[in-house]
């Protein structure tokens, strides 16, 4: 899986989900219309978005996704193009919606998220655990090699949909023995 795209740089520590996607925006028990909304609560973030309009790949600060538990913020990010979001750390309930939802968390040091956010477009070979830079620059980066799979799969949801034919496959032969 390989994701090349534009970047949005918010080079901020801190931005929490209601910032990400504001709570009055949680009216939704599903994904679906929350990509009009992102950082629609935070006039600065919502400008850098707005003069960036083809991103989709999100380059910020520590602790990017902290505060409440809403997995709003990962449908939004991906409803509005984000596939990827790289930056020096991950609150870890965004962490885990992220990979549920097949966008890609990549964990970078500071000095490196930096040049990403410079580069302006970055290639990330996810298979291959690497970031390039527009100069060439290669970043290496781990993910978790089960959420990986949920990646490469379309999400959590996806990979378990995809095991249903498996599972009843299973529990036929089980009822037939």
């Amino acid at each position: 899986m390989r994701i090349t795209g534009n970047v949005l740089a918010l080079p901020f520590d801190g931005i929490d989900t209601d910032q990400i996607i504001p709570a009055m925006h949680l009216t939704v028990i599903e994904p679906g219309g929350l990509g009009r909304y992102l950082f629609s609560g935070h006039p600065q973030l919502a400008a850098r978005l707005a003069a960036a309009p083809a991103a989709s790949i999100l380059v910020a600060g520590a602790d990017f996704g902290c505060g409440s538990s809403r997995e709003h913020a990962a449908w939004a990010l991906r409803e509005r193009g984000f596939q990827a979001v790289i930056a020096p750390s991950f609150a870890r309930i965004f962490l885990e919606n992220a990979y549920n939802n097949a966008i890609v968390p990549i964990t970078l040091e500071a000095t490196e998220v930096a040049l990403c956010a410079a580069s302006g477009r970055l290639e990330i070979d996810v298979e291959n655990e690497a970031v390039v830079t527009a100069n060439g620059e290669r970043l290496a980066f781990r993910l978790d090699p089960l959420r990986k799979t949920f990646l490469s799969e379309g999400g959590y949801l996806a990979y378990l949909n995809a095991k249903i034919p498996a599972v009843r496959a299973w529990a036929a032969a089980t009822r037939a023995s």
